[in-house]
């Protein structure tokens, strides 16, 4: 059992992805100093109008990127492993938790060939010039998860997923609705810029 101290946010945190921060609040203006300082992880944990989940992601602080003269920072942080609070605990400004490892469930490894196929086009779609992982990482499906703008209840259930083939089928299910999103975008776009006004696609 480890004790960690939480940063409750509107945004889920995958492991090896790095996003930055905009640190204000007195209370996580400290826990960030001090992680940063003593090279200590926190636990940043997805909050919403159900609460704050119980499955969260530990992260570190990769650099302080500004310090502000009013003492706000901007930083960004990496994601590591994740963890499930077990008891919330107290004694300091931010809130702490006991907390326990999360483990994928004893599956086979399932096949991501599919998963990085359609990533792979959505990325082409898109015009986008993202890296594309490693097929041969141990993190990928999270890796691939962590390059798409998907939504932040959709994140939270591939983060607390603990059926590695599970969270594959997931994965592929949400890079389907958005490769089929952007494509019909595209179609209108074409459209409207024929003729200056945007007819309806034909249902299927």
């Amino acid at each position: 059992m480890d004790e960690l101290g939480l940063f409750p946010l509107p945004v889920v945190l995958f492991p090896t992805e790095r996003i930055p921060l905009h640190i204000f609040e007195p209370r996580y203006l400290e826990l960030i100093e001090e992680c940063f300082t003593e090279g200590r992880e926190f636990g940043l944990v997805f909050t919403s109008v159900d609460g704050v989940q119980e499955v969260g992601t530990r992260a570190a602080v990769a650099e302080i990127m500004d310090r502000l003269d009013d003492g706000r920072l901007n930083v960004v942080v990496e994601g590591g492993a994740r963890f499930r609070v077990v008891a919330v605990t107290s004694g300091r400004a931010f809130t702490t938790a006991d907390v326990e490892p999360v483990q994928d469930d004893d599956e086979i490894p399932p096949d991501l060939s599919r998963v990085l196929e359609l990533f792979t086009s959505l990325a082409g779609e898109a015009g986008s010039d993202v890296d594309i992982p490693d097929a041969e990482s141990p993190l990928l499906d999270f890796e691939l998860a962590a390059r798409v703008d998907f939504a932040p209840e959709d994140k939270q259930g591939l983060l607390a997923s603990t059926s590695p083939s599970g969270r594959a089928e997931r994965l592929s299910e949400l890079l389907e609705l958005a490769l089929e999103a952007l494509r019909a975008e595209k179609v209108l776009r074409d459209r409207a810029s024929r003729n200056g006004k945007v007819t309806p696609l034909e249902p299927e």
